[in-house]
């Protein structure tokens, strides 16, 4: 997008994560991370499913598709709040992960991984 004097400006990045398994997926990223739909969708019945997550200002979509993305991918998503963030997923008591709370030299970060190999780092920044 260029602004009316000119100047480019990047508005969001939106990151794809390659997922497998849609009931696995909605478990994971809704269930347990607070995450609510935005939309879905199918170029038909029985094809792979597009979906888009989002939750406090984030927006992920999530991709059964072969060429979207590569599993295993890692995403940084600098926050605010992160430690009530980790209280809230450790009270779920979500039997496939139960992230730390790590104090970095850059800032308090909570790390989960999804059921498709993907690593998401929640951060909340020191000054």
């Amino acid at each position: 997008m260029t602004t009316a004097d000119g100047e480019m400006r990047f508005l969001a990045a939106i990151p794809i994560l390659r997922i497998f398994d849609e009931a696995k997926a909605r478990e994971f990223y809704c269930d347990f991370l607070g995450f609510t739909i935005g939309f879905e969708h199918r170029f038909g019945p029985g094809m792979p499913l597009y979906l888009e997550v989002h939750r406090a200002g984030l927006k992920l979509h999530l991709s059964e598709h072969h060429g979207d993305a590569c599993p295993g991918s890692t995403v940084f998503v600098p926050m605010k709040g992160v430690a009530g963030f980790h209280r809230e997923l450790i009270d779920k008591r979500y039997g496939y992960n139960r992230p730390g709370l790590e104090d970095l030299p850059w800032g308090q970060q909570v790390e989960v991984n999804d059921p498709f190999g993907n690593r998401i780092r929640f951060c909340e920044q020191s000054d």
